[in-house]
């Protein structure tokens, strides 16, 4: 019998890999207006960057992914996670440094 936790945990996990790969990859920052608009960066390793509105077609889906809906959810599990005794887990880790890198 499959678990069907398991299952929606690793479908989430593969639907949020396969829309961040379409996404510009990189550090993506605010950095002012565009036109009335706020001006998304996204700039990659090797210092390339990249407007995230010029990669609408790929953004778009990931933007809708990272609502504020999901919050809620990460805000809880991060919570918890916290709350555990022992080590945290390395992704729960990674996570919150990088939200805290980023925002």
């Amino acid at each position: 019998m499959i678990d069907s936790t398991a299952e929606t945990l690793r479908r989430a996990a593969d639907r949020l890999e396969r829309l961040a790969a379409r996404a510009p990859q990189g550090q993506w920052s605010a950095r002012g207006l565009l036109a009335s608009r706020p001006e998304v960066v996204a700039t990659d390793a090797d210092g390339h960057s990249e407007h995230v509105a010029e990669a609408r077609a790929g953004t778009a889906p990931w933007i809708v992914a990272t609502a504020p809906a999901i919050a809620a959810p990460l805000v809880a599990w991060l919570r918890a996670t916290a709350d555990e005794p022992g080590p945290h887990p390395p992704p729960a880790v990674d996570l919150a440094e990088t939200v805290l890198a980023s925002v």
